[in-house]
Parts: C-alpha cells; sequence; structure tokens
C-alpha cells in the first residue's frame, strides 16, 4: 500500500508536503465572517477599490488615477504625523515627536519611488488620456498644499484653488494660519534659554519664513556642543533628514513630469516643468543648512 493513500487530502503523493488546504485548517483560520468584521470591512475596501472611474478610453489612466490616489493616502498620513509632531514639540515632547517626524521622511521615500511607476507611462499614451483631464491637476491638492504651509512654506494665492470647498478651505487655511513645525522648533529653542530673536518668535504666521543671522546663531549653540543640548541637535537631523527627503520628492516629481510631458504647460495652468523647477529653490529650514558651512 502506498504509504500516503490513507491521507490523500493532506499529503501529496508525489511531494509527501502537506496541501495548501490542510494547511488552512491546521492552522484553524477562519474563513467564515457571515457574523464578524473581515479584512475588507475594516479596511473599506469596496468603497477605495471602487473609486477608480476612468474618463478615458486609454488603457494607461488607471495608473494614473492610482498613482495619485495612493499618493493622498500617504500625504494623509503624513498630515496626521505632522501634526502631531508639532503639538509635541510644542509641548516639549521632543521623543515622541523624533519617532513621528522619522515616519514622515519615511512616507517620502515611499513617494518618491512611487514616481517611478508613474515614469513607465509614454508621452504618447498621457496624451491619449490628457484631453479627459479638463483643468484637474495635483497642483489643486488640499492635502500637498497643507503639507507645505505645515513644513513653513506660506503662499496666501494657493488659499484661492480650495474656495469652491468651504469644508477644504478650511482645513488649509487653518494649516495656513498656524505656526509651522519649524516655528514651533524655534519656539522650543527659546524656551531652553537660547536667544533666538523675538521676531521669529511671535509673528504673522501666515507671512512667508524670513531667514536671520539670530536664527542661525541660536542653532549654532546647538550644534557647537551637541552632547549639551542633544535632543535639540537631534531635532535639528530629524528636520535636515526631513527636508531632504522633501528635496528628493519635489526633484523626482519635476524629472517624471519632464519625462512625460515636456514643457507643455500643466493641466492646472502653470508652467508644468518650469513651475516646478523654481518650487526646488524654496528652502524650508534655511539656518539649519547654512550653519554647516558656518559650522
Amino acid at each position: 500500500m502506498c504509504p500516503f493513500s490513507q491521507t490523500p487530502a493532506t499529503i501529496s503523493e508525489t511531494s509527501g508536503t502537506a496541501l495548501p488546504e490542510s494547511i488552512v485548517h491546521e492552522e484553524r483560520a477562519q474563513l467564515d465572517f457571515s457574523q464578524s468584521m473581515s479584512y475588507g470591512d475594516y479596511l473599506q475596501l469596496d468603497a477605495i477599490l471602487t473609486a477608480q472611474k476612468p474618463l478615458s478610453p486609454a488603457h494607461d489612466e488607471m495608473l494614473f488615477i492610482v498613482q495619485h490616489q495612493t499618493s493622498e493616502l500617504w500625504m494623509k498620513l503624513m498630515l496626521h504625523e505632522l501634526r502631531a509632531a508639532i503639538a509635541h514639540i510644542a509641548n516639549d515632547e521632543l521623543q515622541m515627536a523624533f519617532k513621528m517626524l522619522a515616519r514622515v521622511s519615511k512616507i517620502m521615500e515611499q513617494l518618491v519611488h512611487a514616481w517611478d511607476v508613474l515614469a513607465t507611462m509614454t508621452p504618447p499614451e498621457y496624451t491619449a488620456m490628457r484631453p479627459y483631464l479638463g483643468q484637474s491637476s495635483g497642483f489643486q491638492s488640499y492635502q500637498y498644499r497643507s503639507i507645505e504651509f505645515a513644513l513653513g512654506n506660506k503662499n496666501r494665492a494657493m488659499l484661492k484653488p480650495h474656495e469652491h470647498r468651504a469644508d477644504l478651505l478650511a482645513q488649509v487655511q487653518a494649516a495656513y494660519e498656524a505656526p509651522s513645525l519649524y516655528d514651533e522648533a524655534l519656539r522650543l529653542l527659546a524656551r531652553r534659554g537660547i536667544p533666538v530673536p523675538a521676531s521669529h518668535l511671535e509673528r504673522d504666521w501666515t507671512q512667508p519664513y524670513a531667514e536671520s543671522d539670530g536664527v542661525e546663531q541660536a542653532w549654532l549653540v546647538v550644534y557647537r556642543n551637541p552632547k549639551e543640548h542633544w535632543d535639540l541637535y537631534q531635532l535639528g537631523e530629524e528636520l535636515t533628514d526631513l527636508e531632504d527627503a522633501f528635496r528628493l520628492w519635489r526633484f523626482r516629481h519635476v524629472t517624471t513630469v519632464e519625462r512625460v510631458i515636456g514643457f507643455k504647460r500643466g493641466t492646472g495652468g502653470t508652467g508644468g516643468v518650469s513651475y516646478l523647477r523654481k518650487m526646488l529653490d524654496v528652502v524650508l529650514f534655511p539656518e539649519i543648512w547654512k550653519l554647516r558651512t558656518d559650522l
């Protein structure tokens, strides 16, 4: 008698290994979800996976939609972490803030690699679907704008694209009017007894950040004696990591757009690549970068 003949449902006669079905039963996996919450229920997959509604007959529009929808999900998480990190810094809870800022940097790495997937779309493929986009553009992303505002790149004109939706405008305006991540970092330095110019501690938070020699001197106190100011020194490096990742994200965006559409104007009305290249020159935490030369 074949040694495997008595257990045909659980043992493969050719390999002697357990069959997949038997493994599932042996592990006592739950298989009936008629009375309990399933994976798809928890994640609301019915809503998420039916949210892709291409408007063109082009095969590649699905890539374009999924790319931008997943990016918006990552940005939702990024805002969740950024807002909490800012609050923790305001409350002198730096260790918790560090974990969140590190997570934001990792999210940006994910967004950098996401452009690699979109870059597989060729110019003819994009051209086939572009007329169906109308005036919609990533330029109008209220989450991205809220991230930029939270990082200190304030620009009143960027409120305008959201005025047609009072609920979205309220979210963007809240980020616009609040102290940025860097503003709270400077206020923390001052609370620790490091001299920071008064002009950078209580100001109109809606105004773009202005670089200051006095602020650089404050950071130099930290960087010249990291052992004495270790957590502030670590905060400076977390901010450096964050801006480094943000620069890569923006740069990869520029190169992908140029690869796919060249120098055509963007659907949102900007110059496309020319506009994005100008954004590469924006420095979020200027004194933290400048001190590396002056240290």
